[in-house]
């Protein structure tokens, strides 16, 4: 089975903690190379994001269980990249 190189995810986290310090625990997960956080929302309680997680053999669990542990909650997974090679996204195909 090829190793997940990416994950989209959709994420409801508190006001706090702050973005920057939501953001930074995620990417010193194993196998963690890069992370994007990108807020799409602000509620009165809550703040809806887009995670982009890049790396090798990244675990969707582990990744899961960080978010929960940082207050927030993974809603759905957006997208999957596996392989050797990144792909390119293109809206166009999403309707």
């Amino acid at each position: 089975m090829s190793d997940i190189v990416r994950l989209v995810l959709d994420v409801l986290k508190p006001h706090d903690p702050p973005l920057v310090e939501f953001t930074q625990p995620l990417s010193d997960i194993s196998g963690v190379e890069a992370v994007s956080a990108t807020l799409v929302e602000i509620e009165e309680d809550t703040r809806s994001l887009q995670l982009v997680v890049e790396g090798q053999n990244l675990d969707i669990d582990t990744i899961d269980e960080k978010v929960r542990d940082l207050g927030g909650a993974v809603h759905s997974v957006d997208q999957v990249v596996c392989g050797d090679r990144p792909t390119e996204f293109d809206d166009m195909l999403v309707r």
